[in-house]
């Protein structure tokens, strides 16, 4: 970087209304040239990062810097070593889709610097938020009147849950709850029992079936099989769209289980719960509407910037006797559930605005945006994995349901050890290019690939592009072997 140069419109905090244009301006300019390129940029560049970089040893900056100095800075030097989430070729992990209108509600939010931690102290801005929640409870099938709370992930939903449900059955008795969920599960849900205080002995995997679904006979043994030892089985976990396969649980058949033992089912929706939104998939997703809470990320599935999450709950009772607390020097507290404290809801006290990231991008575009596009994200998948299928030495672990599926190639005559190598090896060739860049797991000590369309900007021509590139890479695998 070049020596700060000093600008003294920039040495108060609070710049003119006409140099926070000019910065606006600029901003803007740059995010519009990146947007422009983002298809042509490389899907990963994370390993272009240079650790002894000078500017990492930088002293502190006493004086302002020239803002086109920095911005070039950001956008150069910064932002292009690294996951390129915002690429159409990006189809690892989940992608999140930076969708545009929702950092432009950001950008309000932060700017106006509301505070929606307590109803009173932000009336229009709380209520808008609540009225978001309303939408997506009803766009996921629970029952009306259900509510829910914005978090900043998947992650903190299921906590969160996990803590609601703890204080409603368990009371002083923490050590003996056991909590029960798939052995594909996210491993957040493991994260989160443990945070939650649930001791390791006490969390229950439970086997999945050729399809990698949980096995609901199987849950039901490991249930009677702890409450005649003496523990108190109190949470189940069915998974919407599991991460390494995309597999749906049977959901109604957990719901049925919790409701004849008298438990709380929780769904993790954190990839799949917004496929709900597409009526011709909506059988997938039976039981989920009789959840005790639901955890989803709309930084997944409504292509919003990371950071998105929610949970969502038919009884806003629960998380209150969870997380109600109050001091004097605060505004008063609701007393019904007409008008949302959010602080009394959930760990957080302060928090920012975070309803205006969801409510603008749903009011611009129209819900039915959204379901075109995860439409298309659908069809994309089973586009490739019918094309996969005809390699005759691709093995499928299981057909997307959602929007992912996991490949690998098979070899003869060879380890186990030796074929996962090969398959890494594979990874590598196909994300060489940079074109695209996919990811892989292990499923049963067999190394696979994951392919997940879910970006906002991944569309036919991308997908195309990276299938010739893994059918490449599978032909030259071959050759070589």
């Amino acid at each position: 970087m070049n020596p700060p140069t000093t600008d003294e419109t920039l040495s108060a905090l609070d710049p003119s209304p006409a140099h926070l244009q000019q910065l606006l301006d600029e901003v803007g300019q740059r995010l519009a040239a990146f947007v422009a390129t983002v298809d042509q940029q490389p899907a990963q560049a994370a390993g272009d990062f240079d650790p002894q970089a000078s500017w990492l040893r930088e002293p502190i900056p006493e004086t302002p810097s020239a803002p086109g100095e920095l911005l070039d800075f950001i956008f150069e030097q910064v932002i292009p070593v690294a996951f390129n989430s915002a690429s159409p070729g990006y189809l690892a992990y989940v992608p999140g889709g930076g969708l545009f209108s929702s950092a432009l509600g950001e950008l309000i939010a932060a700017t106006v610097n509301r505070y929606t931690g307590k109803w009173a102290a932000a009336p229009a801005a709380v209520e808008l938020e609540t009225q978001f929640l309303r939408w997506l409870a009803e766009l996921m099938g629970l029952p009306q009147g259900s509510l829910g709370v914005l978090t900043s992930g998947a992650s903190m939903s299921t906590l969160i849950a996990l803590v609601a449900a703890r204080e409603k059955y368990l009371g002083d008795h923490l050590l003996e709850g056991t909590v029960y969920y798939s052995s594909e599960v996210h491993h957040a849900v493991i994260k989160a029992a443990r945070v939650a205080g649930i001791p390791t002995r006490n969390l229950r995997p439970i086997p999945v079936d050729t399809r990698f679904r949980l096995r609901a006979d199987r849950l039901e043994e490991a249930v009677r099989r702890d409450r005649k030892e003496g523990r108190l089985p109190f949470f189940i976990c069915g998974t919407a769209g599991t991460v390494n396969t995309g597999a749906m649980d049977p959901l109604a058949e957990l719901a049925d289980i919790a409701a004849q033992h008298d438990l709380w089912f929780h769904v993790d929706g954190a990839y799949g719960a917004g496929f709900r939104m597409l009526p011709e998939l909506q059988p997938l997703f039976k039981g989920m509407e009789r959840a005790d809470s639901i955890a989803m990320d709309p930084h997944k599935g409504l292509f919003l910037a990371y950071g998105t999450g929610a949970l969502l709950l038919p009884d806003m009772s629960n998380l209150r006797r969870a997380f109600s607390a109050s001091g004097a020097y605060l505004p008063a507290s609701q007393e019904d559930d007409k008008h949302l404290d959010f602080c009394e809801l959930s760990p957080e006290l302060s928090r920012e605005w975070r309803g205006l990231r969801l409510w603008l991008p749903f009011k611009l575009h129209g819900v039915a945006a959204f379901r075109q596009a995860l439409g298309e994200k659908r069809r994309l998948a089973v586009q490739a994995w019918q094309r996969l299928s005809l390699e005759p030495d691709v093995e499928i672990a299981a057909p997307p349901e959602l929007s992912l599926f996991a490949f690998r190639q098979r070899f003869e005559g060879i380890t186990r050890e030796e074929e996962n190598r090969r398959n890494q090896a594979l990874l590598e060739r196909i994300n060489r290019s940079r074109r695209i860049m996919i990811t892989g797991t292990e499923i049963n000590g067999r190394y696979f690939l994951r392919i997940c369309i879910l970006h906002l900007r991944t569309h036919e021509a991308i997908l195309n592009e990276g299938l010739d590139l893994i059918l490449a890479a599978l032909a030259e695998a071959r050759k070589r072997f």
